[in-house]
């Protein structure tokens, strides 16, 4: 776990880390284990892949990815094969490989990574529409890039442009249309069928996620593509216990992670390396300074977007194991020269991920590329369904910048139905009053019958962006204070609700608290 830490601090993606690991124990290195199975690497690398593209299309916002989506779509298709058209005349010309190795060069480096990608950006504070567009590119840009990949590595001549074309896109929609029926289909299931144990919550979501890539993958489309918007779909659909899934997605991812680069450090022979560096740095120069920026400017030149926030997405292409992978393909094909092509990808991922990875923020802000301070935190809210009781138990995290800071209880304006039943504030346990003052830090368990519970997160989420106004000011929808209601002075749902808290497990138990941090009672997890 050490070097998981040293790569958060760092800012260096965890790739060059367990890289290193891999080929310390590896050829050349202190154990000189030898493992030259790519086949075997390549799969790993796919299953691992699964689960890296699962764990980010769980973590994408929908209110992030949407306004960028057509952008991002451009960007990983017709972006892609600008870049793939540049880097392989660079390789051929340049480096002196015939054109199906430069080809397959091309296309293996023109694929941004996902786990590289979503590791660094989510440590540097950029504008929504700038993360919204590189996460979700290095979501879908797996897709084409490995059929081109394939394509070129196939016996024979390489199909006609148009036909291979007809073909991408072809697989591309049968695998999105696979993902959005999965990810729907499943989003339904879990939220009107409760599971006996909390626990199995997040492995039910990682299934279901799996299950769109080995379903577009039978069908003949794109499986990476069908994960990540099944993935999406699943982690923008109120989930119970979704804090505890997500928790456990991103575990899981870092051990994908770990395991696919550790592995892909055995297969590399470092002394191998040596007569394919310069080959490899003049590739990656083109490619980053050239193909890169090309592939930005000329895709995105229909969307009203800065110049500079384009620099910066130049910049953020991001490459990892993705490409590392993807050159084992040529190299289970036999094709003619495929353990140069490895060489050469696996120095240009390693140098260049070097240098773009930790001056990513550096570049942000010589463009001035930053997000809004003033911007509130969204709250952490984890419902757990009460299906006998025909209700729901949300847990409510206020975090720092969150405006329900200093909002009294009342004025959250709950729905009837919905009361806040208790809070837990430094460690204490209380039952708030109507006019007990939320603090940042506090964490609310909020009783909310079937009925309402959409409208009490709703109004929950509204009052975290806008404050008190919320609704009245343009953020969110206003509740009215109708009969019933948790009013400002008072209601008749707190004692309802701290009844079903105590059928639930006394979690109120003790005398009221005075809304000032005072009274007895235990903190219950949902």
């Amino acid at each position: 776990m050490a070097a998981v830490r040293i790569s958060s601090r760092s800012g260096l993606p965890s790739l060059l880390l367990y890289l290193g690991i891999g080929i310390a124990l590896g050829q050349d290195g202190i154990f000189d284990v030898k493992f030259d199975n790519a086949e075997l690497t390549q799969v790993i690398g796919y299953a691992a892949l699964v689960v890296i593209l699962a764990e980010g299309g769980l973590g994408a916002k929908w209110k992030e990815v949407k306004p960028v989506l057509p952008a991002a779509a451009v960007v990983s298709t017709v972006g892609v094969g600008i870049s793939v058209g540049i880097t392989a005349s660079a390789a051929h010309y340049l480096v002196g490989l015939d054109w199906r190795q430069a080809l397959i060069i091309g296309a293996v480096v023109s694929s941004t990574d996902a786990a590289a990608v979503f590791s660094v950006l989510r440590r540097v504070p950029l504008p929504p529409r700038i993360t919204g567009v590189l996460e979700a590119e290095s979501g879908f840009n797996d897709a084409p890039v490995v059929i081109l990949v394939v394509a070129f590595s196939a016996a024979g001549p390489v199909e006609h442009w148009y036909v291979l074309v007809a073909e991408i896109a072809l697989e591309l929609a049968i695998g999105a249309a696979i993902g959005i029926a999965v990810g729907w289909l499943g989003s339904l299931g879990l939220r009107h069928v409760a599971l006996p144990a909390s626990g199995l919550y997040p492995i039910a979501v990682m299934a279901i996620a799996v299950s769109a890539y080995a379903a577009g993958a039978m069908a003949h489309g794109s499986g990476f593509l069908a994960v990540y918007l099944a993935a999406m779909i699943l982690g923008n659909s109120k989930l119970p216990h979704w804090p505890a899934t997500r928790g456990f997605a991103d575990g899981l991812g870092w051990l994908a992670q770990i395991g696919m680069f550790v592995l892909l450090g055995l297969l590399v022979t470092p002394h191998d390396l040596v007569d394919d560096f310069w080959p490899a740095i003049v590739v990656g120069l083109v490619l980053t300074m050239v193909a890169r920026p090309l592939s930005v400017f000329l895709s995105l030149a229909p969307f009203r977007m800065p110049a500079r926030e384009k620099v910066l997405m130049s910049w953020a292409g991001l490459r990892g194991a993705v490409p590392i992978i993807l050159a084992t393909i040529p190299m289970v094909s036999g094709v003619q020269g495929s353990t140069r092509i490895f060489n050469i990808v696996f120095v240009l991922v390693i140098v260049y991920t070097l240098i773009q990875g930790p001056t990513l923020p550096w570049v942000a802000n010589k463009l001035n590329i930053a997000d809004d301070p003033a911007e509130a935190d969204d709250l952490g809210i984890e419902s757990a369904p009460l299906e006998r009781l025909r209700g729901h138990l949300l847990s409510v995290d206020i975090p720092a910048k969150s405006k329900m800071h200093g909002v009294e209880v009342g004025e959250l304006r709950l729905p009837a139905g919905a009361a806040v039943t208790l809070v837990v504030r430094e460690g204490t346990s209380f039952v708030p009053s109507p006019a007990t003052v939320l603090r940042r830090g506090d964490e609310l368990l909020v009783v909310a019958t079937d009925p309402v519970r959409d409208r009490a997160e709703e109004r929950l989420r509204a009052v975290g962006e806008g404050g008190k106004l919320a609704g009245w000011l343009g953020t969110g929808s206003p509740v009215a204070n109708a009969p019933g209601m948790v009013g400002p002075h008072g209601g008749s749902a707190i004692p309802q609700a701290m009844k079903l808290a105590k059928k639930l497990g006394g979690a109120g138990a003790g005398a009221p608290g005075n809304g000032n941090g005072s009274g007895s009672g235990t903190k219950t997890s949902p």
